[in-house]
């Protein structure tokens, strides 16, 4: 998808999931690197549902940030699927090392998708988080 021509949309879900329902500073949800990232939207009966970005980190590294889905349609393996989508473009564009900062209750869908957790938890933008890390595979 294009980034500007899907604003509204990510704006939609990502306003809703954290700065609503998780209470983070508009002035940190949208960022300088939301027009450098590669985006995808889910949408169910036409309603943009879900959403996640992918990111250059460093070389061979990416970094996933701002899954979010709307809470009525949790549990539906929208997230594993935006998540699935999201490694797949990495693996298609030869990084090696995907590395998310996952806020900490949603670290066992992470390890499902075979992250593991690096460090203690942090606080960042006031929700518990803690680093992970997906080698990929060749």
């Amino acid at each position: 998808m294009v980034y500007t021509e899907e604003l509204s949309s990510l704006q939609t879900v990502r306003q809703q999931v954290f700065q609503i329902e998780q209470g983070i500073d508009p002035d940190l949800e949208f960022d300088e690197y939301d027009p450098l990232a590669i985006h995808w939207l889910a949408y169910w009966q036409e309603n943009p549902v879900g959403t996640v970005r992918i990111r250059e980190y460093a070389p061979l590294t990416a970094k996933i940030e701002r899954l979010a889905v709307i809470k009525a349609l949790r549990g539906q393996g929208i997230a594993t699927e935006l998540m699935e989508i999201a490694l797949n473009y990495a693996r298609q564009h030869n990084y090696e090392k995907i590395i998310i900062n996952s806020q900490v209750y949603i670290e066992p869908l992470y390890r499902k998708l075979g992250f593991l957790g690096v460090g203690e938890p942090f606080d960042e933008a006031g929700i518990p988080h803690r680093k992970m890390i997906k080698y990929l595979d060749k």
